[in-house]
């Protein structure tokens, strides 16, 4: 496969779309559209946001201590939009889109009631990068919408309908799809000799 070379940049996808949902020492809850997040650590359960120093999220989350992610499905792909564009020291994001924020049964950080996969977390640490604050967070809680369950307790992914966003190229897409069940696909050519 023949490829370009575009140097060092942020075009890596795909990325999670979600809203990284904090509350400031007045109880004002504030929405950011973030996807520089991602699992890092199963054992214990832990969970990377990259923030710039400067955005409200990020002072919100180093005053409390906890926030949660939630995932955008491709339907609030205008609001979680809105929310990554308007910042936070400016306007209230949940009024602004109409997004409402329930407390998390476990942190009592905001969760986006329409989100059908919400993360409650509990900040551990973070690691600078230039302008950038890895935020590495202990995850307490993982909330789920029964829409997503069937009789027997299996997930449907169909029903969180993840949004992505493609970084460097600026573009949202949902997905597909599914291609294959992950640990068990490639079985065959991992038997090989």
């Amino acid at each position: 496969m023949k490829k370009r070379q575009l140097g060092p940049c942020v075009t890596f996808f795909p990325q999670p779309a979600t809203l990284v949902a904090t509350q400031d020492g007045e109880g004002r809850t504030n929405l950011m559209m973030a996807s520089w997040v991602g699992i890092v650590s199963k054992t214990p359960p832990t969970l990377a946001v990259s923030l710039h120093h400067q955005r409200k999220t990020y002072a919100n989350i180093v005053a409390g201590k906890v926030f949660s992610v939630n995932i955008v499905p491709a339907r609030l792909v205008v609001a979680g939009d809105a929310c990554g564009l308007v910042s936070g020291h400016v306007a209230d994001k949940s009024e602004l889109t109409s997004l409402v924020t329930v407390a998390g049964a476990a942190t009592g950080a905001p969760l986006v009631d329409d989100s059908p996969l919400s993360v409650e977390c509990r900040y551990v640490q973070e690691i600078v990068l230039g302008d950038y604050r890895l935020v590495l967070a202990e995850i307490i809680e993982i909330h789920a919408c029964d829409a997503a369950f069937d009789e027997q307790g299996k997930i449907d992914a169909r029903a969180f309908d993840p949004l992505v966003y493609l970084g460097g190229i600026r573009e949202y897409w949902s997905l597909g799809s599914k291609s294959a069940d992950a640990y068990s696909a490639g079985l065959a050519m991992a038997k090989k000799p």
